[in-house]
């Protein structure tokens, strides 16, 4: 049956996030389905220097990413519909099923590696332009 067809794979787009050290571009996959976002990155065993997970939740809500059945540490942007990031979970801690607040509404959520934020000087206040965002 057609049902039992796998998920498709999100689609990868580029994404900048403007940092303190200037304009950093990442290809990430987009989850935009509840699907997608339920597995985001979980049982990879390797992430990209410049790759990531966008998970879109469609409006500005309180939301809660864990790292159940992922493998590797994550830096977890939590983002405002106008692009700016809200707060970042550093090196979230794999296979941990506590749960990872946003503190605020936010629109969406970028995983990124462990450690990168830090190393590309991305911050809170920071901006990310991709066309889920509505500031340019």
């Amino acid at each position: 049956p057609a049902d039992a067809a796998p998920a498709a794979p999100a689609a990868v787009e580029a994404l900048e996030i403007t940092s303190s050290t200037g304009v950093v571009t990442f290809e990430v996959e987009v989850a935009r389905t509840e699907e997608q976002r339920a597995t985001g990155l979980m049982y990879r065993k390797t992430l990209g220097e410049r790759a990531g997970m966008l998970f879109d939740f469609k409006v500005d809500q309180p939301v809660s990413m864990w790292m159940k059945n992922t493998y590797i540490p994550l830096d977890m942007l939590f983002i405002r519909a106008d692009g700016s990031i809200a707060r970042i979970a550093a090196m979230t801690t794999p296979l941990s099923t506590a749960t990872i607040p946003s503190g605020e509404p936010v629109r969406a959520v970028l995983e990124i590696a462990g450690g990168q934020a830090r190393k590309l000087g991305i911050k809170p206040g920071g901006r990310v332009a991709h066309p889920l965002f509505s500031g340019r």
